[in-house]
Formats: structure tokens, C-alpha cells, sequence
């Protein structure tokens, strides 16, 4: 767990990810606030948005070392993949939950800015949630999916149009879908209540994990 914050804190791409994660919030927030002064609320829901990015980064916690050839050093270092996978899955929600945490003071010091109104912790807790449960998903996806590109594109695909699909499909039913469940936990979408949000994104996680570690006891 030390080799993988050491590693995230001294190689640009957390960084960039994390400037780019900011942008965005900035920029739907600002938007929101815009076009809604009063709606303080949905102006910070636009922190959970970052959540894109801790997700990017958890899928390259493996499939990047795939895609670099340093995954046989890792697991020479420490044989037991179960718990490569384990630390690198908690050290990155530790991460996501600091994107959440970044973005959602962003959005607070512009509501600030404008003079709105208070903003519910129960939105920013959200946020935070939803980041940190993107990181960790990422992994397992990562783990589960060598090819980094592959990965990444699939989930990014998954959000962008795929569950848009099955929504229209699912009707009501699509409200357990990720990104949904994820919109509910953030305050962005009324689907499921907060509480039943982040059970259904930790189901999400567990599901995954289970998956990643049994395929991963296979030989490289």
C-alpha cells in the first residue's frame, strides 16, 4: 500500500486527472448556478461528476501495469494477488473519496461566491461516496479487463450510452443500474434514496472484487 501512494503521488497522472476532475466540477456547477441561482443543492451535486476520473485512474491501478509489464514485479514482490488487488482497490477509494472531498470544496466555494444558500453535507457526502466507489470499481474492471484502453473505453461507453440504453429498456428498474444508483447517492437524480444508493454501488464493488480476485489467481 506505501509502494502504491508513493507511486500515486509522484507520477503526473493523478494530478492531471485530478485538475481535469476540478475543471468539470467548476464548470457544471457554475453552469447550474447560472441557470438556477437558487438551486444551491444541485449546484454541488456536480462534485459527484468527478467521479469519472478516480474511476480512469482505478482501472490503470492494474490493467496499467499489464499494459507497462511491470505487473510480473509487482506480483514477484508480493505473491498473494488477492491482496495486490485488495490494497490497490483500498488505496484508490482513499483517492476517489479525495477527489470527492476537492471537487465538493470546489463547488461549495463557488455557491459561497454566489451568496445562494447552505448546501446539504449530505450532498457533499454523496459526492465523496460516489468517487470513491467509481475508484474502486475501476480496479476490479482493471483487474478484470488487462487491456487498459479496452477497459477504459468500455466504461466510459457503459456511462455514456449503454446504460442511457437500457434505461429506456429497464424503465424504473434502470434507477439499480451504476451510474445511476451513483446519480441517487450524489443528490444529482431522486431515483433511490441515499441510504439504498450506496448499498447498491457497495453491492456493485463487492460483486466485482469477488470476480477480479478469482480470475486474477490465474497464471499471468
Amino acid at each position: 500500500m506505501r509502494s502504491e501512494i508513493r507511486k500515486l503521488t509522484t507520477v503526473r497522472a493523478p494530478w492531471l486527472l485530478l485538475a481535469a476532475a476540478l475543471v468539470l466540477v467548476a464548470a457544471g456547477a457554475g453552469s447550474r448556478l447560472a441557470r438556477h441561482p437558487e438551486d444551491s443543492a444541485g449546484a454541488a451535486a456536480h462534485a459527484g461528476l468527478a467521479a469519472l476520473f478516480p474511476l480512469v485512474l482505478g482501472i490503470t491501478a492494474l490493467a496499467g501495469e499489464y499494459r507497462h509489464r511491470t505487473i510480473a514485479d509487482t506480483y514477484l514482490s508480493t505473491p498473494r494477488r488477492g491482496r495486490v488487488l485488495l490494497d490497490k482497490l483500498v488505496v484508490h477509494a482513499l483517492v476517489g473519496a479525495g477527489f470527492g472531498v476537492a471537487g465538493g470544496a470546489v463547488a461549495l466555494l463557488l455557491v459561497e461566491a454566489r451568496g445562494t444558500g447552505g448546501v446539504p453535507w449530505s450532498t457533499l457526502a454523496g459526492a465523496v461516496g460516489w468517487n470513491a466507489a467509481f475508484a474502486a470499481i475501476g480496479v476490479a474492471v482493471g483487474a478484470l479487463v488487462r487491456n487498459q484502453v479496452a477497459a477504459i473505453a468500455g466504461s466510459l461507453a457503459w456511462l455514456a450510452l449503454i446504460e442511457g440504453v437500457a434505461a429506456e429498456l429497464l424503465g424504473d428498474a434502470a434507477r439499480w443500474l451504476p451510474f445511476r444508483a451513483a446519480t441517487s447517492l450524489g443528490g444529482m437524480d431522486a431515483g433511490l434514496s441515499q441510504g439504498t444508493a450506496a448499498a447498491v454501488l457497495a453491492a456493485y464493488v463487492l460483486v466485482l472484487t469477488a470476480a477480479a480476485v478469482a480470475v486474477r489467481q490465474r497464471d499471468l
